[in-house]
């Protein structure tokens, strides 16, 4: 449809944050909480079911496999190479598993310490003030590992969330073997916390909490607006943002509401973020392409869309001769962060280590091995025979260097809905982490075998990813414009009242979940952000 560009609707605020996740979450409500200033917050999809609907549901979902969150992408907008399409208020963290492990401070200084991948222009200890301000805001649950493998300075928010039966059997297993295990930290509540109820274990965390004890940015929206802190627009997408004339200030962000394509919305502010996700924020800054700078805002070094990175694990199910009750699929862990802290033997290797109760080789079947139909006492007396036994799921995320040509590029042969370009992404490894990779997994299984022998138990299957799991990067943090698109707060180099935020930034991927670093790195460039702005109080 054409774009009728010569009439334009225009919105005005001090603040105007593109995206509506989680890392967006965090930035306005620190701002809101500490700052005079107005919020514009666009958002491209649409809002998702309220939480008086979640218990309904999540039984459609269990009962017919349908999604509990109906609308939560955009047809149309989609990349070649993206792991989700998640694209709705809240984002991807509307069913995520709430899993918060923080980074090791080795991610921070890998070059320093190991002479592989790259520094950060931060360190762990500059952040983590801003790892335990984001798990207060989630209500994080969570244990203290030992101390020279899990430092922290502040505890947990909330205890831990209870192991299972099962799961304190396989803790004793684990540590047995010469590993040292604890609670997986999570963005769910082991008690009541600002308004929520604690979690009652219906294993569902993902995609859906049926009773609002995992955190999810919906949350912190719906607070908000009732508070009246923030404005947020949705079903609108943005398309480009505008530099000054003359300078080098971001002056307007130029989007069309999906509801009325034909007419484009211009947001005026005095400082953008841009919080819309590893994908979406770096093809944005290179759909921002005019004369003035033809590669797109904020890359006059050519490193937006670069240095894309992640992680991948390898895994296996480990049958022991323990006695584990099967039933539902639980979806808490256990964590060690024993092999995170350094690299071990002469070559570079790092990685967590997670193991989970499992079903596999346990579940009901209808059938024998000789195919004989299995009906009421038949049935429940094989079912019995085959879990006296029990299965263990374990994982290793491991740490892999982020090549520059891991990219995200304009997509020449597809469009969106509007004719803009859309993203394609292509993620690959540095030269060290390819010669490596054979290596790390070996070991990783090696370990896995150890575990297997120490509990008299044997591996039944075992499988390692070929894609770089929990994506991030492609507007890296830098020390300066020649290293990275942003600095350590956010702040693009090529524009000073233009932030990226949360993912995008990163430098690397670690051996773990990136979520809790990205809403900690978020909180960091919103106190930076604050500055411009009179104190709330």
């Amino acid at each position: 449809m054409p774009i009728n560009t010569t009439t334009r609707r225009v919105i005005e605020s001090d603040i105007c944050i593109i995206g509506s996740g989680i890392s967006a979450a965090m930035i306005a409500a620190k701002l809101a909480a500490e700052r005079k200033a107005s919020i514009v917050v666009i958002e491209a999809g649409d809002e998702q079911p309220s939480m008086p609907n979640w218990p309904a549901n999540r039984k459609r979902w269990m009962d017919y496999g349908a999604t509990p969150w109906p609308n939560d992408h955009i047809d149309g907008l989609d990349a070649n190479g993206i792991q989700s399409r998640s694209m709705c208020v809240g984002g991807l963290a509307m069913h995520w598993g709430g899993v918060t492990p923080r980074f090791a401070p080795e991610d921070f200084k890998t070059k320093s310490l190991c002479g592989v991948g790259y520094d950060w222009p931060l360190s762990y200890e500059e952040l983590e003030q801003h790892y335990y301000e984001a798990e207060v805001l989630m209500g994080v649950s969570g244990e203290q590992g030992p101390r020279e493998m899990d430092p922290r300075t502040k505890p947990f928010p909330l205890p831990p969330l209870p192991l299972t039966y099962n799961l304190d059997i396989l803790k004793k297993w684990v540590n047995g073997a010469g590993v040292a295990m604890w609670s997986q930290p999570s963005a769910k509540t082991s008690q009541p916390y600002h308004g929520r109820g604690a979690c009652c274990r219906n294993d569902t965390c993902f995609p859906i909490c049926p009773v609002g004890a995992k955190y999810s940015p919906d949350q912190t929206w719906n607070a908000l607006r009732a508070q009246k802190k923030i404005a947020l627009h949705t079903r609108t997408v943005v398309r480009r943002l505008v530099l000054d004339e003359r300078g080098d200030r971001i002056v307007a962000a130029v989007a069309v509401e999906r509801d009325r394509p034909g007419q484009e919305v211009e947001f005026r502010a005095k400082t953008f973020v841009v919080a819309a996700g590893y994908a979406w924020s770096a093809h944005l800054l290179l759909a921002s392409r005019s004369s003035r700078v033809p590669n797109g805002v904020a890359n006059r070094a050519g490193l937006v869309g670069k240095y894309l990175t992640g992680h991948r694990n390898v895994q296996a199910f480990i049958e022991l001769p323990l006695t584990l009750y099967p039933g539902i699929n639980e979806q808490h862990s256990l964590v060690s962060k024993q092999f995170m802290r350094k690299p071990f033997g002469e070559k570079y290797l790092r990685h967590d280590l997670r193991v989970w109760e499992s079903t596999v080789g346990r579940e009901p079947r209808l059938k024998d091995e000789a195919g004989k139909i299995l009906l009421g006492d038949a049935l429940l007396a094989e079912w019995r025979t085959r879990t006296k036994a029990g299965t263990a799921r374990v994982r290793a995320y491991y740490d892999i260097v982020p090549a520059r040509d891991s990219e995200l590029t304009l997509d020449a042969t597809k469009k969106t809905p509007w004719g803009d370009p859309a993203p394609h992404l292509s993620f690959k490894d540095d030269q060290v982490s390819r010669d490596l990779r054979g290596y790390t997994e070996d070991s990783i299984r090696a370990l896995f075998a150890k575990l297997a022998i120490a509990g008299n138990g044997k591996i039944i299957r075992s499988n390692a990813d070929n894609f770089q799991d929990h994506p991030a990067g492609g507007c890296r943090m830098g020390t300066d414009a020649s290293t990275g698109v942003v600095d350590s707060h956010g702040r693009t180099f090529d524009h000073d009242n233009l932030f990226v935020t949360g993912a995008p930034t990163s430098v690397s991927g670690s051996c773990a979940n990136g979520t809790l670093t990205f809403c900690a790195l978020s909180l960091r460039s919103a106190e930076e952000i604050g500055k411009a702005f009179p104190a709330a109080k």
